[in-house]
């Protein structure tokens, strides 16, 4: 880790003055760019403190939605009651996240920061050909060990699998990003690799995550969030999804269905295909199976992350039978 300046801003105006400095990065929990730092990957000149900003750590629910603050704790969200009943799958997402000492210090506006996982990235002395690095320099993980990588939103420049759970969930429900004069949608504002893999969040210099607005509604009431992993506690996800149902008065018919998934796709993925072919239709078995090979059309493999392709839709099918279960 190189030599760095430290700032504490004292406002937002000041904290978003100072971010757009050349090399300057926010610091809130430091749950990620920390451990970037340490292994070569982020190197900034100055890290700007926003920890001690007032007013940012606020969650505000009610019958429209839910405002969260940047610099609300990922363990104070998770375990918010207004947010356990109106919110479940956002709740559920969290909680599966990450450790819990993670969870104590890592900030909602941060986890939608964190970049991948994937060990080619976080391994610049092995590996210096990374083109999310060095735009141009090509991937390594193309050809190489690639069972934590996508098979979803992939290119010939990467294939690094996004690895968050809480924005599977925030994606499912039409959730915005507040980047100050900015709102973009947080569907929009994680990005393809295309070209620019290296570029993989919607957001300028000077600007800073502020709060997210999740809007209500009768599907996020009754949503879920399910995680496929190797073991239990403290995995990213082979697959995961973030299912929300809104049924017609019978109680079986779908009125309105949200489908995302995780784990398979270089951004959370939301599978619009699943959702389009079941509206409208009775819940049950061999439709939603039907359905549910749709979230992964286009998906293309790597060899060792096949396995993805077959395991999503099953993923995504159990997620939706279980809300079936409980209407």
């Amino acid at each position: 880790m190189r030599d760095f300046s430290y700032l504490r801003a004292a406002s937002v105006d000041a904290a978003r003055e100072a971010a757009a400095l050349p090399g300057a990065m926010l610091l809130a929990g430091g749950t990620t760019l920390i451990d970037l730092a340490k292994c070569g990957v982020a190197e900034p000149d100055t890290l700007v403190d926003i920890t001690y900003l007032e007013g940012l750590d606020r969650i505000d629910v009610n019958e429209r939605g839910a405002t969260i603050g940047a610099l609300a704790k990922m363990r104070h969200v998770a375990d918010h009651a207004d947010i356990k009943s109106r919110f479940p799958a956002v709740s559920e997402a969290l909680w599966q996240a990450a450790s819990a000492q993670i969870r104590n210090m890592a900030t909602m506006g941060g986890n939608l920061m964190q970049r991948t996982r994937c060990p080619y990235f976080r391994d610049p002395s092995n590996f210096p050909a990374c083109n999310k690095r060095e735009p141009g320099s090509g991937c390594s993980a193309i050809g190489g060990v690639t069972k934590g990588h996508a098979v979803l939103g992939t290119g010939e420049a990467c294939i690094a699998m996004y690895p968050g759970d809480l924005a599977v969930a925030l994606v499912a429900f039409d959730a915005v990003v507040h980047l100050g004069e900015r709102r973009v949608l947080v569907d929009d504002f994680f990005l393809l690799p295309g070209t620019t893999p290296d570029r993989e969040h919607a957001i300028e210099p000077g600007e800073m995550i502020t709060a997210i607005e999740i809007p209500g509604s009768a599907a996020a009431r009754r949503s879920t969030y399910l995680k496929v992993r190797d073991r239990q506690s403290y995995e990213f996800a082979a697959a995961s999804a973030a299912v929300g149902i809104e049924f017609e008065a019978d109680g079986r018919t779908i009125r309105d269905l949200r489908v995302a998934l995780g784990g398979v796709a270089t951004k959370p993925w939301r599978a619009r295909a699943v959702e389009a072919a079941l509206k409208g239709k009775v819940l049950e078995l061999d439709a939603v199976r039907a359905a549910s090979l749709l979230a992964v059309e286009g998906a293309v493999d790597h060899g060792a992350n096949h396995y993805k392709i077959e395991l999503a839709p099953r993923v995504a099918a159990r997620a939706i039978l279980k809300l079936g279960e409980t209407a």
